[in-house]
């Protein structure tokens, strides 16, 4: 089969690999007729390349159709149309029966110390070949797969892969008062569809911040206060103007929906450059020990935050010697919740929003559809914010 394999800093391929085949009796295969390009797979693109090896495969947003399963997945059959969520859980365990399967104590890759499993995501979740190919084995498939109907575009469910859960989660994280203020920083994928979530679930004012134009327009002609970063001379005075409109205080809750690489930081930036060049034997363990993120949205959120108020963090982190300001955040009594969202435990909930009514703006939310075959210049498109790219979906 075909899948866009990584091969080094900024370099991904469309390769022949071998297909995939039943490994386990709770796998399926499925083949994939839409899959997405995502903010956190940039971060492999350009951050996290001390943990890539080539010829990873790459993606962790399919939707698909059931080709083939395995003895122990009695409630999928072949032709079933699926999504598949991100992360790779049983279902079963204490810790995804309490609603968290992004720490399934079935699929922990305990090796590297970390949760769930991930499709398409480093050794550090795996190493579990991605999404974005024709085909893809999916393990712990009597828990994972979510059915959907046939009909509808694969965009109206396509999203449930991550991108809805992931800023459903945000919003629920957030933890916005009926009628409160909400800020999002970054109005990429996640950051757009947290203001549209925060918006149906009852905020009363949803602020949007962003430098992109394209990315200001598409949430400001859906009700949100746009702030252009570039408009500001410093990230105080984005600050101040947001406390006016909030009677001085700022808002109930900030999202930061930016994470790992965010604009402003520019010690960090090269820190992390340094890192993606070192040689490998060197890149990994540095990485583990003395990484640091670029932390300039963080630090707005802290400072925008109203006091008693809640951040919540949806972009991608993964700095292990990131400088924090402690004081400020026992000061202000900020309360903060993050980590990946756990599709299962809110997909039941986002479905009665994927109506004939929209209301989340799902079926028109990607700004590009490309072939498989484009990958590699639909990442540098999306990289380089260029030509509108705000949502890809690539059919293979």
């Amino acid at each position: 089969m075909r899948a866009v394999t990584w091969q080094g800093k900024r370099d991904v391929r469309v390769e022949t690999v071998p297909d995939p085949e039943i490994q386990e009796p709770t796998d399926a295969v499925i083949r994939v007729t839409s899959t997405g390009l995502c903010g956190s797979d940039l971060h492999l693109y350009e951050v996290l390349t001390p943990f890539m090896t080539p010829g990873d495969i790459l993606g962790h947003e399919p939707i698909g159709i059931v080709e083939e399963v395995g003895a122990g997945v009695p409630d999928l059959q072949a032709g079933d149309r699926v999504v598949v969520p991100f992360q790779i859980a049983c279902g079963n365990c204490w810790m995804c029966l309490t609603g968290l399967p992004t720490q399934c104590e079935t699929t922990q890759v305990h090796g590297e110390g970390m949760g769930a499993a991930l499709f398409g995501y480093t050794r550090l979740y795996g190493a579990v070949p991605g999404a974005q190919a024709e085909y893809l084995r999916v393990p712990q498939a009597q828990y994972g797969p979510i059915k959907v109907p046939e009909g509808p575009p694969d965009d109206r469910f396509v999203y449930l892969s991550d991108v809805l859960p992931t800023a459903w989660q945000a919003v629920a994280y957030a933890d916005v008062p009926q009628g409160g203020s909400i800020a999002v920083l970054g109005l990429g994928p996640i950051g757009d569809m947290a203001c549209r979530v925060a918006q149906v679930k009852g905020a009363g004012r949803v602020f949007g911040v962003d430098l992109v134009p394209e990315r200001l327009r598409r949430a400001r002609e859906r009700g949100v206060e746009t702030y252009d970063l570039r408009s500001f001379d410093h990230e105080k005075e984005l600050v101040a103007a947001i406390r006016d409109e909030t009677d001085g205080r700022g808002p109930d809750a900030v999202i930061d929906a930016v994470g790992t690489e965010a604009h402003g930081s520019a010690a960090a930036k090269l820190a992390q450059q340094a890192t993606a060049i070192m040689p490998r034997k060197l890149s990994g363990p540095f990485a583990e020990r003395f990484s640091i993120d670029r932390l300039a949205a963080l630090y707005t959120a802290i400072d925008l935050v109203r006091r008693g108020g809640t951040i919540s963090l949806s972009g991608v982190y993964g700095g292990m010697a990131d400088p924090m300001p402690m004081l400020t955040l026992f000061d202000k009594q900020i309360q903060m919740r993050m980590g990946q969202a756990n599709v299962r435990r809110w997909s039941d909930d986002i479905i009665p929003y994927l109506t004939d009514e929209d209301p989340l703006g799902v079926e028109d939310f990607a700004t590009h559809r490309v072939p498989l075959s484009e990958a590699p210049h639909a990442y540098e498109m999306f990289q380089r914010k260029q030509d509108g790219a705000v949502k890809v979906l690539m059919q293979p």
